[in-house]
Order: structure tokens, then C-alpha cells, then sequence
């Protein structure tokens, strides 16, 4: 039971920051007709009653491909798709109709009963929505008639926003509709995007079948840039270019070029994967960014409290040698720091002797959950980037436990007496230190 209470206690301080983070930021959500009909969805609508609850502003733009289909074949009618676009006709104009009530009502009812059956019961949540996409016909292309597929014009972003402020949640249906009183079927994609562009969103996430984003050995790509994912789209031209997955990926690319500083692809099929991306260090699906958001730079005096953190533990192991407060404050502009959402998670010092033409690199460490990747490698470079442009030609280390590593990367034994004059009178015997040292 107390291990219990730990976990929970740890899982708590882990999302705290992004409580904070998140509250007052505006999420768009896209929600495709698959989403809809999974056995999930009720657990998707309780992560967001809980979203809203924590202050975080929320438009949920839903599709209904699938529905629509379905509603056509019952008809045995088969709808024409011209650049994965809906040629709307009549027929399925007023299918379109019937299914967007329908699933307007069920959203709703969802949310009722999503919040009654978890812990937020008692809780009041508003679900509103309107007409707020203003369209237009994409009429005849290259000889064929879209009929009443339409083009967004115009979102009308205050009212979304007014409703926000109130406290609702926002249901953007991919519906547009016309000053002369037509309504036309739009995709849900499109809106989802321009809808986060006009409010200058905060987030774009998208509900995919997949954890986010696939490498070639189905391992979820945990980040990437907009260009990054345009490459990756081009690679899945062809067949697969009319995934959610896919869709999704090209809207969130959209959004990045848009403003929307981040999008996220989370699978609407597993249990709390809206909470997991938003709420932990490293997600569980794929962040489109617009700026990585895992950096090296220099550190500042803010940065003390996380490389103390970072360092302790090897401190207290004797693997580092124990550096106080005072000592860290006096020599920070010496630290370049991994940066990973606001936490340190790597660190490196470079101590130059200039007449020597030497610098020490010193304090290189890494937090234990990253340790596989290649933070070290990154520091390493970083600092003796820095000492060449310091015009020094050597790089050395004192070491205890990393000999291996530092050989790895080029650095070969030396004694004392390779050292520059003033290191070799502070060189500590009772540690007795490996000297490795690397010409740049």
C-alpha cells in the first residue's frame, strides 16, 4: 500500500508543473468518426471534462467519415472522392445532416454520462456549439463538381472565444455555411486547423488509431519538426495517404506553419493517452514542434536548483566531486545544460587554462532515465565547440568511473605531469583520478 502511495505521490509532482503549465491555454482537439464510435471515447470525454475542470480552454472539432459511409450504403449509395475529399451531393448532403445531429446529441450525452461515471461527478460541464465556419462551394475542379463540399472562408473566432470564456467547451462540427443560408460539408481537418490558427491555439491534438507517428520498426517518434514531418509524409504518399494518421500529421504540420507552437498525435484507442501526453516529461505519442522543445544552452543562476539535483546523487556516490551552492553560483557561467520541457537533464563544465592552451571538461553528467541516448555525446561536443573557439587545442578530463567513455570519444591516458602548471598543484592524490586528454 505505501508503495502505492508512492507512486501516486511521485506521479502528482510530476505533473504539477504542467497543471500550471496548461491552465488558461486554449487545446483544439480533432476527433474523427473512428474515435467516436470506439469503446474509449466515454474515457477521451472524461480526460477532457477533467482538462476543463484544470482551467484549460477546449474546442473539439469531431469528423464522421465512417458514419457517413454507413448512412450512404444503407442507401446503396458510394460517394466519388477527389483528393480525399467528399464529392457532396444531394443524397449526402442530407445524410450529412442527419448523421451531425445525431452525433451532436451523442457528444453531449457523452459528456453527461462520462462525468456522472468518474471522479469528476458533481462537476457542471457546458458542451456548446454553432455556426461559426462561414464556407463556401469548392465548385468545379478540373471538370468535376463538388457540389456542396465547400472551402472555409472565415471562422468566427470571437464567438468561440466568448464561449470559452464562460467556461464551455467548445463542439466544432466540420459543417460551414453560406451568407445565402447554404450549408456545405467541409473537412474536419481543415477546420480543426484554421480554427487553431485563428485563435492563436495554444495546442492541436489529434486522435489517432496509432500512438502517434510510426518510424520503420513501428517505434512511436516521440518528436518532431514540421519539415521532419513533411519528409515523413512524402514517404507515405501514395496508399496510406488517407489515414487518420496521415490526415492528422498534415494538419498538425499546418498548425506549426500556422503559429500553433505544438501538436500532438495520441491513439484514441488506449486508456489515457490524452492525460499521459499532456501530464508526463516524455508523452506517449508524437509532438510536432515548432522549436524543439529538448535544447543545449548555457546555464544561468536559475539553473543551480536542477544541476544540484542532477548531481548529487553522483556526489554522495563519490563519483563527482561535491560542489556547494555557493561554489555552483560563483562558476555557472562555466555549465551548458540539456534543457528537456523546463527540467535539466544533462550538464557539463569547461574550465579553461589559456596559457596552457588546455581546458578541463568536467561535471559531465546526464539524468539516469536519458543515460541511452545521446545527451553525453552532445555535451561533449558542445564544450569542445567552445574551446576551440577559445583557440585552445586540448581537452582533458579527471575521472574515477568513466574511463571507458571518455575513451570511446577520443580522450587516451596522460599523468600529472601533462596537466597545465595550475592544475597539476590542485590534482587531489588521495582520489587518484584517471587523466584522459583529447587534441582538438
Amino acid at each position: 500500500m505505501a508503495q502505492d502511495t508512492d507512486v501516486i505521490v511521485s506521479s502528482f509532482r510530476q505533473s504539477a508543473p504542467y497543471i500550471n503549465a496548461h491552465r488558461n491555454k486554449t487545446f483544439v482537439l480533432m476527433v474523427g468518426g473512428e474515435a467516436l464510435e470506439h469503446e474509449n471515447f466515454p474515457e477521451i470525454v472524461s480526460d477532457i471534462a477533467l482538462l476543463n475542470s484544470l482551467g484549460v480552454k477546449l474546442v473539439l472539432v469531431f469528423g464522421f467519415r465512417p458514419q457517413i459511409d454507413a448512412a450512404l450504403e444503407m442507401q446503396h449509395v458510394q460517394s466519388q472522392f477527389v483528393d480525399n475529399l467528399r464529392v457532396t451531393d444531394d443524397v449526402a448532403l442530407n445524410a450529412v445532416k442527419q448523421v451531425v445531429g445525431k452525433l451532436l446529441i451523442d457528444i453531449q450525452a457523452t459528456f453527461s454520462m462520462g462525468v456522472v461515471n468518474s471522479p469528476m461527478q458533481g462537476a457542471r460541464i457546458n458542451v456548446m456549439s454553432g455556426n461559426f465556419v462561414v464556407a463556401q462551394p469548392i465548385g468545379v475542379r478540373d471538370g468535376i463538381d463538388f457540389c456542396h463540399t465547400g472551402n472555409i472562408r472565415r471562422i468566427d473566432t470571437d464567438s468561440i472565444r466568448w464561449q470559452l470564456g464562460q467556461g464551455a467547451i467548445v463542439v466544432v462540427p466540420p459543417i460551414g455555411y453560406s451568407v445565402t443560408g447554404e450549408a456545405f460539408n467541409l473537412s474536419a481537418e481543415e477546420v480543426a486547423t484554421q480554427v487553431a490558427i485563428g485563435l492563436q491555439a495554444d495546442k492541436i491534438i489529434g486522435f489517432c488509431s496509432n500512438q502517434g507517428v510510426l518510424d520503420d520498426k513501428d517505434r512511436v517518434i516521440n518528436e518532431m519538426l514540421p519539415s521532419e514531418a513533411e519528409a515523413k509524409l512524402r514517404t507515405l504518399a501514395g496508399s496510406e495517404t488517407d489515414t487518420g494518421t496521415v490526415r492528422y500529421l498534415r494538419a498538425a504540420v499546418a498548425s506549426c506553419y500556422g503559429g500553433v507552437k505544438r501538436s500532438h498525435l495520441v491513439s484514441y484507442q488506449e486508456s489515457g493517452a490524452l492525460l499521459k501526453e499532456l501530464f508526463t516529461r516524455d508523452g506517449v505519442g508524437t509532438q510536432i514542434v515548432t522549436e524543439s522543445y529538448e535544447k543545449i544552452r548555457d546555464a544561468n543562476i536559475d539553473d543551480i536548483g536542477g544541476i544540484l539535483e542532477l548531481i548529487q546523487p553522483l556526489e554522495e556516490r563519490g563519483i563527482l566531486v561535491k560542489r556547494s551552492r555557493e561554489l555552483l553560483e560563483s562558476e555557472i557561467e562555466r555549465f551548458t545544460i540539456v534543457e528537456r520541457d523546463g527540467m535539466v537533464i544533462g550538464c557539463a563544465a569547461l574550465y579553461p587554462f589559456v596559457e596552457d592552451g588546455m581546458a578541463e571538461l568536467a561535471c559531465v553528467v546526464s539524468h539516469p532515465k536519458y543515460r541511452r541516448s545521446s545527451r553525453g555525446d552532445s555535451l561533449v561536443r558542445h564544450i569542445e565547440a567552445q574551446a576551440i573557439k577559445m583557440g585552445l587545442n586540448k581537452v582533458f578530463v579527471l575521472t574515477t568511473q568513466s574511463i571507458h567513455w571518455f575513451r570511446e570519444r577520443g580522450f587516451v591516458p596522460a599523468d600529472v605531469n601533462d596537466l597545465p602548471t595550475q592544475k597539476k598543484s590542485m590534482y587531489n592524490f588521495q582520489r587518484n583520478s584517471k587523466i584522459l586528454i583529447k587534441t582538438l
